[in-house]
C-alpha cells in the first residue's frame, strides 16, 4: 500500500546529506584514483529513488495510489494499521536491504581501490 515511502524517505535524506556534502567539499584532484564517499553516497541514492519511484508506479498501477486526496486508498478505506504495518515490515525491510547492497557495493569498491596497481615494467620487459 505504501511501502515505498519507506525508501523514499531514506532518499530524502540521502539526498539532502549528498547535497551538504557537495556544497563543504572541495573538488578532488583528477590525480586521485578512488572513488570520492559523494559518489557513492550518490549510488544509494540512485538505488533508493529508482526503487521508490517503480514501486510507487506498481503502486499506481494496482490503484493503490490515487491523484487525489488522500493519495493512498488505504487511508481513505480507513485501513491506516494495516498501511503503517506495511511500512514497518515490508518498507523498512526493503530499505535495509537496498542499503545492506550499497554497503556491500562500498566494500567491494574499497577492496578494488586497495588493490596494487599493475606493473607496466614485467610488461615492457618481455617486449624488449
Amino acid at each position: 500500500m505504501a511501502c515505498f515511502l519507506v525508501p523514499a524517505a531514506e532518499a530524502i535524506v540521502t539526498t539532502v546529506v549528498s547535497k551538504a556534502m557537495k556544497k563543504d567539499s572541495a573538488p578532488a584532484s583528477e590525480a586521485e584514483a578512488k572513488i570520492t564517499f559523494g559518489s557513492k553516497l550518490n549510488w544509494l541514492n540512485n538505488l533508493l529513488w529508482g526503487g521508490s519511484a517503480l514501486l510507487a508506479f506498481e503502486h499506481v498501477w494496482h490503484g493503490e495510489v490515487t491523484p487525489f486526496f488522500p493519495f493512498l486508498t488505504a487511508a481513505a478505506e480507513g485501513e491506516t494499521v494495516e498501511m503503517l504495518r506495511e511500512m514497518g515490515t515490508v518498507g523498512v525491510g526493503m530499505a535495509v536491504l537496498v542499503t545492506g547492497v550499497w554497503v556491500g557495493m562500498v566494500l567491494v569498491a574499497k577492496a578494488i581501490e586497495k588493490r596494487p596497481a599493475p606493473v607496466e615494467t614485467e610488461a615492457a620487459e618481455v617486449q624488449s
